[in-house]
């Protein structure tokens, strides 16, 4: 195989450049015989290579290799660039939207409506697919009364069981009492803290 100056192959060349260079499509498809997927993902059949190459170019489209290790190899037309194009889309949107960890912090002797703030903080970061860590932190003397901080952090995973559920138990890591919790699957996650009140009947 012919090298560049820098020892390396064409092919290691175009790998580098192109991520999707290992998938073969077109000409550079291998194998004389193909099980070919028409655009609309019909069947179409048993050819050689070159007939269904000839076939793709006809339709403007690319003749894609989706299952090399088959026998024989299964090849699909398709628009190669668009689904290069959708592939790079998805995985952007599964990097932006992807399971964040987001901290909500209590105090051993919280009033109800910064509890009720808490949760309803963790509730909507659950919601959104995050992953929350409970954090509950001891100031001086708290530290001896480790029964009370225990109490309200398993108090918040109970409140929030509707959406999320805790990865393990409470434990104490220096003065701070940390949980990690998950949201459910989203079919199974309700809103009880961040629910919009119905507006009120109209006058009649």
């Amino acid at each position: 195989m012919p090298r560049s100056s820098s020892g390396r192959s064409p092919y290691y060349r175009n790998r580098n450049r192109d991520p999707y260079y290992n998938i073969r499509r077109n000409q550079r498809i291998r194998a004389s015989e193909v099980r070919v997927i028409g655009p609309d993902g019909g069947q179409l059949g048993l050819m050689s290579s070159g007939d269904a190459y000839q076939l793709a170019q006809q339709s403007g489209l690319d003749l894609v290799e989706v299952a090399a290790q088959a026998r024989p190899p299964v090849c699909r037309i398709m628009d190669f660039g668009k689904y290069v194009y959708e592939q790079q889309k998805k995985s952007k949107e599964s990097k932006s939207t992807g399971s964040k960890v987001k901290e909500v912090k209590f105090r051993v002797r919280i009033e109800k409506h910064d509890f009720l703030t808490k949760l309803r903080r963790a509730e909507d970061f659950l919601d959104k697919g995050n992953k929350v860590k409970l954090t509950l932190f001891f100031r001086g003397r708290e530290m001896a009364h480790q029964d009370l901080g225990y109490d309200t952090i398993r108090r918040a995973i109970g409140d929030l069981d509707h959406i999320g559920t805790p990865d393990n138990e409470p434990r104490l890591m220096g003065r701070n009492i940390i949980v990690m919790m998950s949201p459910l699957p989203v079919n199974k996650r309700k809103l009880k803290y961040n629910v919009s009140e119905p507006p009120p009947p109209e006058e009649s």
